[in-house]
């Protein structure tokens, strides 16, 4: 047993259990550049973990009802095939060139993605802040609102989210739920989350069988990594209502940018110098940001200001 490996994965569930992503996003760099394991079976055992894992979060969501079923049926109408295709499609790569390679470059590419597109969700959360406190509004986001689905939207999130996820094991936390964030303003915070865990269900199962398949799964990584990502993602949930996730998707945004260039062989100090300027770029615009939207430069005194409205 590779505790080193299991101590991992447990810092990754909490990651998990604490934001809601980074499952696939950290657990694959973490096996590539931590362990040197290949990116073709960091993919695969990364996935099979992942099958073992997401039903846990699921079933909580579905016993609570924040869960949209009409949003589930037509994201999985357009992930299930794209993300077993996804395996097959390497296997196609690995038969005409370096398979390995084209893994470790795919995954470097949605590794920048999702980066970005942390920062993203991160800036559509705080202009709606901003809005419902000029407007004097608690939340324009519903619990029980009749969500129209967006049929032909859907299914090409459900397309692209499950072919990423086949090919990387990254996108159905970062992905998916950001692009349902932009295509479903109103749905609530939960109901995206209870509906992005249990979308990614039978999407997972879907890619981990394509690996299994046409793969390269290595079981004595697969129990280790399970065995801490488990708890880890319990311990992160309990947690979630104590600690300020908004830190902790801020850090997994630059740790994701650094794993993703070392992914594409940029060169460690590079690297460096590239996460440190966008760490001082990312802060001096937040701040600015929040300003040009009306709220304090910091969520810090934005809290205070909230606590002395509100004693």
């Amino acid at each position: 047993m590779d505790w080193a490996m299991v101590i991992a994965a447990l810092g990754v569930g909490v990651v998990v259990g604490l934001t809601g992503m980074g499952g696939g996003a950290l657990m694959t760099p973490v096996l590539v550049l931590g362990f040197g394991v290949p990116p073709l079976t960091a993919v695969s055992s990364d996935l099979i973990t992942s099958a073992a894992m997401k039903p846990a979060g699921s079933l909580v969501h579905a016993r609570k009802g924040t869960v949209h079923w009409k949003l589930v049926i037509w994201l999985m109408i357009g992930s299930v095939p794209t993300a077993f295709c996804g395996a097959l499609i390497i296997s196609a790569v690995g038969e005409m060139t370096g398979v390995q390679e084209f893994v470790k470059t795919a995954l470097g590419v949605v590794l920048l993605v999702a980066a970005m597109l942390l920062g993203f969700r991160a800036f559509i959360g705080m202009r709606n802040r901003a809005r419902e406190r000029h407007d004097g509004t608690h939340t324009k986001r519903s619990e029980t609102a009749d969500i129209k689905v967006k049929i032909l939207p859907t299914l090409l999130i459900g397309i692209v989210g499950g072919l990423m996820v086949g090919l990387t094991s990254v996108g159905s936390g970062s992905f998916i739920i950001i692009a349902l964030m932009l295509l479903y303003p109103l749905l609530s915070m939960n109901r995206l989350v209870g509906t992005d865990l249990v979308q990614a269900v039978p999407l997972v199962i879907a890619a981990a069988i394509g690996h299994l398949l046409f793969g390269d799964v290595d079981w004595s990584i697969v129990i280790p990594l399970i065995i801490g990502s488990v708890p880890g993602a319990i311990i992160g949930a309990r947690l979630s209502s104590t600690l300020p996730s908004g830190i902790v998707r801020r850090a997994l945004a630059l740790v994701l940018l650094a794993a993703g260039l070392r992914m594409l062989q940029v060169d460690l100090p590079w690297t460096i110098a590239a996460v440190s300027l966008a760490f001082v770029a990312a802060t001096l615009g937040w701040m600015g940001l929040r300003r040009v939207h009306g709220l304090p430069a910091t969520f810090t005194k934005e809290r205070q200001a909230s606590d002395r409205r509100n004693p």
